[in-house]
């Protein structure tokens, strides 16, 4: 009898219509096909046309579906009722909610607008905000920056005008060694995984260097697990080794970066250690050719690296001088760090000549002919096959931007960005520190800011400081206390602004940022900061308006509730004004559109604020007739004019749609877009797309593009000079002067060249255990936690322990440990791991719960065994006995030191739960059900 194999579907249809748009389960874009079946979403998987992903989709977007269908949403606006906290709330109409707002907003408008304290989190509209909150005049923005990686971006731009991730990426097709530092697997994970698989592909290396051995670092061939806070150490050390070996692309320093510009080196100067500069402020190099003094970039000049020039008495010496003398010490050998870094001297010295061998003796050539900023036609394009990859890891330490800055220069002195084969920048980047504007915080009643908020700062003038020398933002960016604070500081909003520190506020008004838990040191004081009152009974933080999609910890604390769409239901758009989805061949943006209509009374914050805007009578938001200017945050998109010809979308712009980063508006932009699969592309012509900052073609094609408005090329800055002039000022030189608090605090920290300091804070003596926390792969910060699919994966998390921690302690997998710190403690769950630095513990980050929040079961895993390691940490470093308030943040920029925690552990009985057990909270949505089952369709 013959066997009859039965006929078997192998692709059976899951939609009647597929809709493309953009993922918001993460930060990294990816782009999505979403299946539809009689109007509802069926299933989602990745778009094979979109330029970031490719079709590749991680377990997130995938589970977006549950996002979508959150029992967690909000329903409608609300207003508290009950007692701040309580989770006492009433429904209200939207025509109440913003008259509300407007009745709250427009007194402080017009007398006061910096009591208006405007911050937002992980949106990707910071262009939208920022111009609305400089529209209403208050000096008090920010997005999250500063709390997650702003020692990454600032760092980068000042060095060499932008850093990983949305600025650039490594040249995957021709990289030979990859070298990872700090990388969790949360942020732009699909295109490092598509990356890493061309590597493994190509039997290229892989170098992971990272306390914690998960996720990238996992599959790495070499993992170097080194102690938290020394990166910067172990990069110095690499660059010592690099440079006395004489393996460093002396050519490349002299071309392209200011190794060859003059510094004053004399100490009596009150210019000592700036640039040597002509009358049109260009930096100032001797010629190689012909001996003479010549501004960098005139045509024909060969900056020499060696040669210095007297005038006026006084001797200038190229940076790259500076540099041998910094770097050749015997405090930067291998022998002298290896005991703080955790890696054994010879180890250190190995992966200084790997890096050199592949860098030099596998370099190649490719056959594309460009011309320079100098005019020198080159036949080739010389490849350096050596890239890099770094995030908060490294970051988040308070000597994190000198540890970035450090990482930035030794890609440079290998001669690995923006060539074959090293890092390369994505469109809009690169762009210096020079290119961006200055910060702005002049406020007037009645007016709009003078300029946008944030910024770089290339001095001591620029600082945003009160005519009294009192800080202008209520974060304190921008201050002495942190000079280059370039995403501001909004871990420090809810602590200064309770203290009235620099001064009180009115209204806290928040988007997307859960404050009051997961995004917060310190979170139980936030809490109690956040529903304190005065001696008249009066909340010390009268007024708090917050706007999110789903029943987080913070919307207990609203008073005010603006309730937010899901991204499936929302008009966005990921902008080359913004944090774009470009890759280093082209320039790309994308947007997100409703695929679905929401099914309750919430609106997308931007569209809000659009209403918000026109009844508080906002310039911008209104026309002359004081009619609405936009209807929407759609109408917004295509019809927004930055400045002429730039709007936030470059893609099917003009009155046909043909035209490309220039042109006027087009009505029907976005429908383009969504024919387009909900993305536009524009590649750099080839022989462009290398040497961005120096290749003549590839700045015509920016000013074609608007990115540039004319060329700019620039030098790579090894020698950060308004650094140095943070440096005078302290030393006492300039009008503009430090309290004499911080004088020796800015010449220590604020060195011109990369250098290491220890991060330990004060006041942790006897804590001798360094904790971290990493971002699993299937979470993003809070949001994964109440998805359905995703909790299977972590409903709860362990405190890893390394081994040697676990046998002192007396400790088996399933045991609890008492984890103290100089702020607090938890009790928590422990389990061994061997792949870990042997003077470190971690834990996953943001799963544990504060019970009623996200529509979860009290009794929920993620709330009675899930926890945080906030708890422990504060926004303040302990007293110092001087009376002033010290913030637990890198001195240059503010980011928030997270990852400078120290603690002890002991053994301890297990209890119920994991503790601190925090009262539950009221919830405006009734928990979800216990399981959660629909059918889309037959």
């Amino acid at each position: 009898m013959t066997h009859s194999q039965p006929p078997l579907d192998l692709s059976p249809k899951v939609s009647d219509e597929v809709r493309k748009t953009t993922c918001y389960m993460c930060a990294c874009r990816c782009g999505i096909d979403v299946h539809m079946k009689k109007g509802k979403v069926a299933y989602i998987e990745g778009n094979r046309d979109h330029p970031v992903n490719q079709g590749v989709l991680c377990a997130k977007g995938s589970a977006g579906i549950m996002q979508h269908n959150s029992p967690a949403r909000l329903r409608n606006p609300m207003k508290r009722v009950g007692p701040r906290g309580s989770g006492e709330f009433e429904s209200i109409s939207w025509t109440e909610a913003l008259q509300i707002a407007t009745d709250w907003l427009e007194p402080l408008r017009r007398e006061a607008p910096e009591k208006l304290a405007f911050f937002t989190g992980r949106d990707q509209s910071q262009s939208f905000t920022s111009l609305w909150a400089q529209a209403f005049g208050t000096p008090n923005y920010a997005a999250h920056g500063g709390f997650c990686s702003v020692n990454m971006a600032t760092a980068g731009i000042y060095t060499m005008g932008g850093a990983f991730w949305e600025f650039g990426q490594p040249d995957w097709d021709h990289t030979k060694l990859f070298m990872l530092f700090g990388v969790a697997e949360d942020h732009d994970s699909n295109p490092i995984k598509m990356g890493l698989g061309k590597l493994k592909k190509r039997g290229a290396r892989v170098i992971g260097v990272n306390p914690i051995r998960t996720g990238y670092n996992a599959i790495a061939d070499d993992w170097v697990g080194i102690t938290p806070g020394t990166d910067g150490l172990f990069i110095l050390s690499l660059i010592h080794c690099l440079m006395k070996a004489g393996r460093i692309d002396l050519d490349y320093l002299a071309r392209y970066t200011d190794a060859p510009v003059l510094l004053n080196s004399d100490p009596k100067s009150p210019e000592y250690g700036l640039q040597l500069r002509d009358e049109d402020g260009k930096a100032l190099v001797v010629d190689r050719k012909t001996g003479k003094l010549t501004p960098f970039d005139q045509p024909g000049v060969r900056p020499d690296l060696a040669a210095t020039y007297r005038t006026a008495g006084i001797t200038h010496r190229p940076v790259f001088h500076q540099m041998a003398e910094q770097y050749l010490g015997e405090e930067y050998t291998p022998e002298a760090v290896a005991d703080r870094c955790g890696i054994p001297a010879p180890r250190i010295r190995a992966i200084a000549a790997e890096l050199a061998r592949v860098a030099f003796d596998e370099a190649f050539e490719l056959e594309h002919e460009w011309t320079d900023f100098r005019g020198e036609h080159h036949k080739t394009m010389t490849g350096r096959p050596v890239s890099f990859h770094a995030m908060r890891g490294i970051s988040a330490h308070a000597n994190g931007f000198q540890t970035c800055r450090a990482l930035h220069v030794l890609q440079i002195i290998l001669g690995t960005v923006e060539v074959p084969g090293g890092f390369r920048f994505k469109p809009p980047y690169p762009k210096p520190a020079t290119a961006h504007p200055k910060p702005h915080c002049k406020a007037t009643p009645g007016g709009p800011l003078d300029g946008p908020h944030l910024g770089f700062v290339h001095g001591p003038d620029d600082l945003a400081l009160c005519a009294d020398g009192s800080p202008a933002r209520i974060d304190k960016a921008f201050t002495w206390e942190n000079p280059m604070s370039a995403h501001g500081l909004m871990h420090m909003v809810i602590s200064n602004a309770h203290a009235g520190d620099p001064y009180k506020i009115d209204t806290l008004f928040m988007y997307m940022a859960n404050m009051s838990w997961n995004s917060s040191m310190n979170p139980g004081g936030v809490m109690g900061m956040l529903t304190d009152t005065d001696d008249n009974g009066d909340y010390v933080i009268p007024r708090i308006i917050y706007s999110d999609a789903y029943s987080s910890e913070m919307v207990a604390y609203a008073d005010l509730i603006l309730p937010d769409t899901t991204y499936l239901e929302r008009h966005d758009c990921i902008s080359l004004l913004d944090r774009p989805i470009s890759e280093a061949d082209a320039a790309a943006d994308a947007i997100r559109w409703p695929v679905v209509e929401p099914n309750r009374d919430v609106r997308g914050f931007q569209s809000a604020l659009c209403d918000l805007g026109a009844q508080l009578g906002l310039p911008g938001f209104v026309n002359e007739d004081g009619s609405q200017k936009y209807k929407d945050y759609a109408d917004y998109i295509t019809s927004h004019e930055r400045r002429p010809g730039i709007g936030p979308l470059a893609g099917f712009r003009g009155e046909d749609g043909k035209d490309a980063g220039r042109g006027a508006p087009n009505p029907e932009q976005i429908d383009r877009y969504i024919e387009n699969g909900g993305f536009f592309v524009n590649h750099i012509p080839e022989g462009a797309n290398y040497y961005k900052p120096w290749n003549a073609a590839y700045q015509d094609w920016a000013v074609g593009m608007g990115i540039y408005d004319a060329p700019q090329p620039y030098l790579f800055s090894l020698y950060v000079e308004p650094l140095r002039r943070f440096q005078l000022a302290a030393e006492g030189h300039g009008d503009r002067q430090p309290p004499e608090h911080l004088r020796e605090r800015i010449k220590q920290t604020m060195s011109p060249l990369p250098i290491w300091y220890e991060s330990d804070p004060e006041g942790a003596e006897g804590y001798d255990v360094h904790a971290l926390t990493q971002r699993p792969m299937a979470m993003y910060h809070s949001w994964g936690s109440q998805n359905a699919w995703l909790r299977q994966l972590h409903g709860h998390n362990p405190l890893y322990l390394p081994t040697a921690i676990m046998r002192a302690k007396g400790l088996q997998d399933g045991d609890w440990a008492r984890v103290t710190s100089p702020h607090g403690g938890i009790t928590v769950p422990v389990m061994e791991m061997a792949a870990l630095n042997p003077k470190t513990v971690w834990t996953w980050n943001a799963i544990g719960k504060r019970k009623g929040a996200w529509a979860l079961d009290r009794d929920a895993p993620e709330a009675t065994k899930g926890f945080l390691l906030n708890h422990l940490i504060h926004e303040l470093l302990p007293p110092k006995g001087d009376g002033l308030r010290w913030s637990n943040s890198d001195p240059i920029t503010g980011q928030a030191a997270w990852f400078d925690l120290k603690v002890h552990i002991e053994k301890t009985d297990a209890p119920a739960e994991a503790q601190p057990e925090i009262p539950a909270q009221r919830s405006p949505v009734p928990p979800g059900p216990r399981d959660i089952a629909w059918k889309v369709g037959k």
